[in-house]
């Protein structure tokens, strides 16, 4: 079988790369083995704008907000589903501090952040003492529904093999590869952490963090649009009328699956939170692939230039990914330069060394 590119891994880099190689003309072929949780999965699928206890506007995000909101909208109208719906942050103040640091903020620029009229109007359902602000415009990706429907399409479609990749099978030329009874132009990585520990990306550095999450029933606070609460953890409209809750930043661990230590916690600050009552139904966690410098690995390897990279895209994968994956694309398909920053030939000297 002849194909233009193979994609190993349909998380959502995959996903929206094998949506633009559709877009430039190019075929695929995606390996993805079958799994129930992926970090991509695991995911709350939300975009916001700004980041960190300084509120800053996160990296690229005039760039990156509209373009993600047209490529979701597209996905949508092309599968008939909608994946992305606006919402609001609700940043309770944990702290005096953090509440002078937000007026700051709104003081300097008013741009994605505010103040409501009335500090009070949560009183019913949430404990808090400082008061809190608002930002927007924030957005929800159904990331479950946007990978399960792409995946159904790449099956039906005959574009999907859904089996465990085996590198020690890919076989690498200098203007292509073969993958059993696959050749291919090009094999691009978008299969998450598991890049770290290949062949030829496992001296980019990765960081591996563990995240957990826990899935709530809060039946008192069903609201007729989507609201993300935020108080040190996120409590997000995610599917089927339930809450993610979470989630932690784990840089040391023993293994992946779900720890009593997080559920212990994360239920006794949801206790003192609500005041309303709520219900566990899932315990998750996943490894995010993020990265030392927060910046996504793109691009193709220096010594095999068959062999490409789309990845490490950590907590912001709803946003980064269609970006990149289409600066890829062009690439392979006109030559143009993929962002600096975001290039895996920043790392040409670590990745040159055979």
């Amino acid at each position: 079988m002849q194909t233009d590119v193979l994609i190993i891994g349909q998380g959502i880099c995959g996903t929206f790369l094998s949506r633009e190689l559709e877009r430039a003309g190019l075929s695929y072929v995606v390996i993805d083995e079958e799994r129930s949780l992926t970090a991509s999965r695991a995911a709350a699928g939300l975009i916001n704008p700004v980041t960190g206890r300084r509120l800053v506007k996160t990296w690229m995000i005039d760039e990156l907000l509209p373009f993600a909101q047209e490529a979701y909208r597209q996905a949508g109208e092309e599968l008939g589903v909608s994946f992305l719906q606006p919402a609001r942050v609700v940043d309770f103040f944990p702290t005096p501090q953090m509440r002078l640091a937000f007026l700051k903020r709104v003081e300097e620029s008013g741009e994605y952040v505010g103040l409501p009229e009335d500090e009070g109007d949560w009183r019913d359902r949430f404990s808090y003492d400082f008061g809190y602000g608002w930002i927007s415009p924030c957005y929800l990706v159904d990331m479950q529904g946007l990978l399960a429907a792409e995946r159904r399409r790449m099956a039906e479609t005959g574009m999907l093999r859904a089996e465990r990749f085996e590198h020690e099978e890919l076989l690498v030329g200098p203007v292509g590869v073969r993958y059993r009874d696959i050749e291919a132009r090009w094999a691009i990585f978008c299969d998450g952490i598991e890049s770290s520990q290949n062949a030829y990306f496992s001296r980019l550095p990765f960081a591996p963090n563990k995240g957990e999450v826990l899935v709530v029933e809060i039946p008192g606070l069903a609201l007729p649009d989507a609201v993300v609460f935020k108080k040190g953890m996120s409590l997000v409209p995610w599917k089927d009328g339930l809450f993610w809750v979470g989630s932690s930043y784990e840089w040391s661990f023993a293994d992946a699956g779900p720890t009593a230590a997080f559920r212990e916690r994360t239920e006794a600050i949801l206790r003192e939170w609500l005041r309303v009552p709520f219900r566990v139904v899932e315990h998750i966690a996943a490894v995010r692939p993020a990265t030392l410098e927060r910046r996504p690995f793109v691009g193709f390897h220096p010594l095999y230039p068959a062999v490409g990279i789309l990845n490490g895209m950590g907590t912001k994968g709803c946003s980064l990914a269609p970006y990149f994956a289409r600066q890829l694309v062009q690439q392979m398909v006109s030559g143009v330069g993929i962002q600096a920053d975001a290039d895996i030939l920043r790392f040409r000297k670590v990745l040159g060394r055979g």
